[in-house]
């Protein structure tokens, strides 16, 4: 296994590019392929030009298919066409095979970390249904305790004579890209009625993916129907459907591993609460309730971003490799010098960073009215000394690769 340009062989020479093929493929660590690649240039070619990197991410999490293609972002504007205009056919498809290669190796290497796990929920976008709101909203799902102010806090459903009238709780994550490996709920338990009844759900199913409506049509829950019309699966583009879990009748925070880690692309999940079991005695109707939600993962931005505006739900892979050695310094103020394409996707970040800290600061947003919305947009835009002091405190969920935190 000699490097290139020496006297001795190449195993990729000495067994074939067929056999060599098939044993690259059995490699299922992005660590080992980094180290193939590394081997010689011949060795790097043979990597990139067969795509190994991009079959281990598809492999990992099968969502890696709803990429139709992957695009480099510098921080500097791109070199005018004329600067390529002289390449040959050949060689810009080895440039694009170098530059695949490249991303989904740094790719592979995200998906498969060991980091930690937190809360990715960012904000609610509405409940499928909802029995008295805005006491019983779906907002209260965020807190981590079933009594605030020495009051109740749950979300409940709206009562049904039929016990498989299923309910959904919608969620907006802190990022476009997360890795999600659990969901953890908490049914709650009403300590003020006879006998203390458990709202539970008979069982679980989650599903991520995008919204297709204009960016920020879900930003709060602020109507009396808790945003139903927005939450219509119409809306939406499910890339990942997980199978049921039961959930046993118990108040406690009850966690759904998913079978293999599960790239959400486009920051949306839909817990879904199947069936119903217990009955309120007031109206001999089955209901369904929720003290506690969290979907726990880890954030991939915003080294990785996506650009999702093919309404069949497929999307581009956006890698910022110069995000990995910013500071906050370099990311806020606006350089004239900068592209086009690094502010708008450092833009979308910031944005989501800025309502994560919020929710640090202020807690869980309760229901609110149109100029409470404004006075948050307004602070989130405004107030970013308070933010980033935050953001030395506690990150709020926000991914460790974050150069902002």
């Amino acid at each position: 296994m000699e490097a290139e340009g020496s006297d001795g062989w190449d195993f990729l020479d000495w067994v074939g590019s067929d056999t060599s093929a098939c044993v690259f493929r059995l490699l299922d660590d992005p660590a080992d392929l980094a180290r193939a690649a590394a081997v010689s240039r011949s060795w790097r070619r043979f990597v990139a030009e067969n795509e190994f990197c991009k079959s281990l991410c598809l492999r990992m999490c099968p969502e890696v298919a709803n990429f139709t293609r992957a695009v480099e972002v510098s921080r500097s504007p791109p070199p005018p066409a004329a600067a390529h205009d002289s390449e040959s056919s050949h060689d810009a498809e080895l440039r694009g095979r170098e530059r695949d290669h490249r991303i989904y190796s740094y790719l592979a290497g995200a998906l498969a970390s060991g980091k930690p796990s937190v809360d990715c929920i960012l904000h609610c976008i509405g409940a499928s249904s909802t029995d008295n709101f805005p006491d019983e909203s779906i907002e209260n799902t965020l807190e981590p305790l079933d009594r605030v102010n020495h009051r109740p806090s749950y979300w409940s459903s709206g009562g049904q004579d039929d016990p498989d009238v299923p309910e959904s709780l919608t969620y907006r994550l802190n990022s476009d890209l997360c890795i999600i490996r659990e969901i953890r709920i908490q049914p709650f338990k009403a300590y003020f009625q006879h006998g203390h009844p458990i709202y539970s759900s008979k069982a679980v199913r989650i599903r991520t993916g995008h919204s297709k409506l204009p960016p920020g049509s879900e930003s709060f829950v602020t109507h009396e129907d808790e945003n139903k019309r927005v939450i219509a699966d119409e809306n939406y583009v499910w890339t990942y459907t997980s199978p049921e879990f039961p959930m046993v009748q118990e108040n406690v925070l009850q966690s759904f591993k998913l079978p293999r880690p599960v790239l959400c692309i486009g920051g949306v999940v839909k817990i879904e609460l199947l069936g119903r079991i217990q009955k309120q005695a007031t109206d001999d109707r089955y209901y369904i309730c929720v003290c506690h939600a969290q979907v726990f993962g880890r954030s991939l931005s915003p080294v990785f971003m996506v650009d999702i505006s093919d309404p069949a739900g497929y999307s581009i892979l956006k890698y910022l490799p110069a995000v990995r050695n910013l500071c906050a310094e370099d990311i806020i103020p606006d350089d004239a010098e900068d592209s086009l394409e690094w502010h708008s996707l450092v833009a979308r970040y910031r944005q989501m960073k800025h309502l994560a800290m919020m929710n640090v600061l202020l807690g869980p947003v309760q229901f609110m009215d149109e100029e409470d919305v404004g006075a948050i947009q307004f602070m989130a835009e405004e107030d970013v000394g308070a933010i980033q002091f935050m953001a030395e405190e506690d990150n709020g969920g926000v991914s460790d690769d974050d150069p902002l935190v």
